[in-house]
């Protein structure tokens, strides 16, 4: 199925462009006002993202949070359409069956798309200034301790999942999961939910 291209608003300097349909989503990185971060295309909800992004700290990158990064956020010229399993290379038989079911697919980029007026794709960039202007549901940032959530149409900022989580977790797609700390202060890392939507992950590709 193509993918449709990125709009552009008019006059609007600070939202450069704007995608059109799906779970959109973001990966960022920290910077010292906010965030800034790259727009996902397809699978946006935390259930999808969350295990993957985990599971990609732990084998592909070692815990190299900078090298995951670069590759997931500053590696990108337009924007991510998916990310596949080439993200779990080095994980353990298990883990590979219980977040993919056996199936394979790549990451893939947005650099095919053209905009309306002909013009080259501009990079997709989102940051805590454009975020919530912009058609994306959720955001993760990548952080030293874990991954903050951001509810992005419910809030500006999220509760952390530490790296330590194990990624079979299930975690809930209910924005009310994912209220925002109590206080203006950095997030503080904390494991999986509790709640009864946790448990072991089975998932398949659908």
């Amino acid at each position: 199925m193509s993918r449709p291209p990125a709009r552009h608003p008019a006059g609007d300097p600070e939202t450069p462009w704007r995608p059109l349909l799906s779970t959109g989503s973001f990966i960022a990185r920290p910077t010292e006002t906010g965030y800034t971060g790259i727009y996902v295309h397809l699978d946006g909800q935390p259930s999808e993202k969350l295990p993957i992004l985990l599971a990609a700290h732990r084998y592909r990158f070692g815990h190299d949070i900078e090298a995951m990064a670069r590759h997931l956020v500053d590696g990108v010229a337009v924007g991510w359409d998916e990310l596949g399993t080439d993200l779990l290379d080095g994980a353990p038989p298990e883990i590979l069956s219980a977040l993919t079911g056996g199936e394979q697919w790549s990451s893939s980029t947005l650099d095919h798309l053209v905009a309306p007026d002909g013009s080259p794709p501009v990079r997709m960039t989102v940051t805590e200034k454009t975020a919530a202007d912009l058609d994306v549901q959720w955001g993760y940032i990548l952080r030293p301790h874990g991954i903050e959530v951001i509810s992005v149409l419910h809030a500006a900022a999220g509760p952390v999942i530490a790296w330590g989580t194990d990624p079979r977790a299930r975690f809930s797609n209910q924005p009310a999961h994912w209220s925002a700390p109590a206080s203006t202060a950095a997030p503080t890392a904390r494991p999986a939910p509790t709640s009864p939507s946790v448990g072991p992950r089975i998932a398949a590709r659908r």
